[in-house]
């Protein structure tokens, strides 16, 4: 099984790709984590990508594109299937991504849309923070780490994002609306879109997705 999942910053996306995989075993493909694991190495990619991520703005299409092709070609991605959690966030990453279906002789299952008000996204990222190593994502009301401000995973310092400052959220969410949510459309053109209400429980956002996979999937075997 092959997903992809689209939704606005802090509507749950990288809750959904753990649960995913911890329960499925499908390989989440983030680009944020794959981003922040160039900047720590200090490579040219990683240099390039810290620059436009620290104004809350996108990386450019052709560096995402080169980067999630190469994870998506991955043994380790191909073997039980694979999620992919910011990707693809603009109409020309979409088509390069079909594609690239084509090349590798995949094909993707489903397209769910996770869906929250603007309101609730900026409360949620508001409380946000990240680990400074493994990339790790808590909030300070709703899933504190056990320790203050160290990860749970590794021990490594906690930070709050510069993409999570009042400023940079605010243009974040419009770069979204302005940018991602033409994808949403086009998929849905497809037949491929299944809409999930992410303001419900954790759990209850992981069994429509689950549904909504198992439903496409039944639909493209008659």
């Amino acid at each position: 099984m092959n997903l992809i999942l689209i939704g606005p910053p802090g509507v749950g996306k990288g809750t959904q790709a753990e649960l995913l995989e911890k329960r499925i075993g499908l390989k989440t493909l983030s680009s944020g984590v794959i981003f922040r694991q160039e900047i720590e190495a200090e490579t040219d990619l990683g240099r390039l990508a810290k620059r436009y991520i620290d104004h809350g703005r996108l990386v450019p299409s052709g560096v995402t594109i080169e980067m999630m092709a190469k994870r998506i070609r991955s043994a380790e991605a191909r073997k039980n299937g694979f999620i992919l959690d910011g990707f693809p966030r603009a109409i020309d990453q979409a088509v390069a991504l079909s594609e690239m279906e084509e090349d590798m002789d995949t094909v993707i299952d489903a397209v769910i849309s996770l869906e929250v008000p603007d309101e609730i996204l900026v409360s949620r990222l508001s409380g946000r923070v990240g680990c400074t190593k493994c990339g790790a994502i808590y909030h300070m009301t709703n899933k504190p780490p056990k320790r203050d401000w160290v990860c749970d995973n590794c021990n490594s310092p906690l930070f709050v994002r510069s993409d999570d400052q009042p400023d940079a959220i605010q243009q974040r969410l419009q770069i979204f609306h302005d940018t991602t949510m033409p994808v949403v459309s086009y998929y849905e053109g497809m037949g491929m879109l299944t809409r999930v209400d992410a303001r419900q429980e954790p759990e209850k956002v992981y069994l429509d997705i689950l549904a909504a996979a198992a439903a496409r999937e039944s639909k493209a075997s008659q």
